[in-house]
């Protein structure tokens, strides 16, 4: 199998930027689904697609899919892939699963024939019948949606939002990988200043930063198959030198950072410093109002207060009114704000030129984007 066929998912709504990042990278995009896109890939490949993702959840090794509405179809199937070119003799596999509208509905049934079925090729190819699963994990996934099976092998392991730089945390942070994809509807480029007024944790600016430096968000971290015999230290060894190669530590990189909160902001300070991005980023202690915005063609991403709460819903709508009383006088800026409060537009008192579905965590929220002039060439050099 010198060619794999991988899956990256994602959370719904931002299957195209999965897909841009793909292509970016170089590989083949197959096909783009609600939470998935399936690319090819080589050996390689596995090892760049999990250091350079910015807005995927995980790389998935797809094994085989096929219908199966009993428990022998499903037996018999499985154990015809070939896992033992992917799972070493030595290697603990464990299987996890989901069911949507689908004869075979009772997911730990469906585990244990998967687990039966991996073991029985396995035995068959080792020529054992016991197995110490004490090496290289190997997660199993098979989801089933409308009878079909689809059967994985996750490359990622603990999921790729896990950046490694988060060491201090706050209320409802919003993920890396969120974060990363704001930054990249936005279209920001590093020769751009940008604002976050609700930094939080910092994340937004982080991986603002990382993208300006060209740091792959992976690097700080490891990966289940990185432990994996068939992919080897070999490729994981060079595709993690061209990542650092590739960092551009010259880059001018202006990015404002502030939080009324100054434990919030203690916090972004610390996973700044930890990301090694501080240095692109100025933060400070203030109230939105009080930011200086007399930079001309900036940028503003946030994640204010959503005011989830019924109590909220007064304070929170004072909050985007002051916004929009601010933000609508900044005519040379584009500005881009998420939040599930229902009837922002209208508080805020402007209509978005787009708006795009977002889910942060479980909340259902919408991605308000206000786009300013392009600016001159000779502001943006």
């Amino acid at each position: 199998m010198e060619k794999f066929e991988l899956i990256a998912t994602t959370t719904f709504g931002i299957e195209a930027v999965v897909k841009r990042e793909l292509i970016a990278l170089g590989f083949e995009v197959v096909k783009t689904e609600n939470g998935k896109v399936t690319f090819l890939s080589d050996k390689a490949g596995i090892a760049r697609a999990n250091l350079w993702l910015r807005s995927a959840d995980r790389v998935l090794l797809k094994m085989g899919e096929f219908k199966a509405v009993t428990f022998d179809e499903l037996f018999d199937q499985t154990t015809n892939l070939p896992w033992h070119e992917i799972i070493t003799l030595e290697g603990k596999f464990t299987v996890n699963g989901k069911s949507l509208k689908s004869q075979l509905s009772s997911v730990p049934a469906c585990q244990k024939m998967v687990k039966k079925a991996v073991a029985k090729n396995l035995e068959r190819h080792y020529n054992v019948s016991w197995f110490a699963e004490t090496g290289a994990e190997f997660t199993i996934l098979v989801a089933f949606l409308k009878d079909i099976a689809t059967i994985t092998i996750d490359t990622s392991g603990v999921a790729l939002h896990k950046r490694g730089y988060r060491i201090k945390t706050v209320e409802a942070p919003i993920k890396e990988t969120l974060a990363a994809t704001l930054v990249m509807l936005s279209f920001w480029r590093k020769d751009r200043v940008l604002y976050d007024v609700f930094c939080g944790s910092g994340t937004i600016p982080i991986e603002a930063a990382l993208i300006g430096r060209n740091i792959a968000p992976g690097l700080s971290r490891d990966f289940a198959s990185k432990h994996w015999p068939i992919i080897g230290d070999a490729i994981w060894k060079e595709e993690t030198k061209k990542a650092y190669l590739a960092i551009d530590h010259d880059a001018d990189i202006k990015i404002f950072a502030s939080d009324i909160s100054r434990k919030n902001l203690e916090a972004a300070i610390e996973n700044a410093e930890e990301a090694g991005v501080d240095d692109c980023i100025t933060f400070s202690s203030n109230d939105f109002i009080d930011v200086d915005y007399s930079n001309d063609y900036g940028i503003v991403i946030s994640n204010p207060p959503y005011g989830e709460r019924l109590s909220e819903q007064k304070q929170v709508e004072k909050l985007y009114k002051n916004m929009g009383d601010i933000f609508n006088k900044l005519d040379t800026w584009s500005k881009y704000i998420l939040t599930s409060f229902d009837g922002f537009e209208e508080v805020y008192n402007k209509k978005s030129d787009r708006q795009r579905k977002l889910y942060n965590g479980r909340i259902e929220a919408r991605y308000y984007q206000y786009y300013g002039p392009r600016p001159p060439l000779e502001i943006k050099k």
